[in-house]
């Protein structure tokens, strides 16, 4: 059951990445906000899952590899987080493709400090 949870979810992921794609597609921006689009909601969902999971302690193993293995992880790309980055650094912008790293470091963990702060 769990690897079906799983290949649902990974499609669901996989085809919202998709649609960001998509809606940015014309953009003139130089920073890939697809990606970082893509990155930030696996974190905001993950962590927004990750709350709400330890709060229903019956909550099916399948639902939860279904959001977080399945959706968050189809979602989330480092690889093409990492091939966008090389290709500005290819490019000489070297700067835009530090920003990069440091803009999408810091909105994901971000997100993960400020929604999942550490309980004593």
């Amino acid at each position: 059951m769990n690897f079906l949870a799983v290949f649902i979810g990974g499609g669901l992921g996989s085809l919202i990445r998709y649609l960001f794609g998509i809606m940015f597609q014309r953009s003139t921006l130089t920073l890939p906000i697809a990606t970082l689009l893509a990155n930030v909601t696996a974190s905001l969902v993950f962590v927004i899952a990750i709350k709400y999971f330890s709060e229903k302690l019956e909550t099916p193993a399948a639902i939860k590899v279904l959001v977080l293995t399945g959706i968050c992880g189809g979602l989330s790309t480092f690889s093409t987080f990492s091939y966008e980055t090389s290709e500005m650094i290819k490019q000489g912008q070297s700067v835009w493709a530090i920003a990069n790293i440091v803009i999408s470091i810091l909105l994901c963990i971000g997100i993960f400090t400020v929604f999942n702060p550490k309980t004593s």
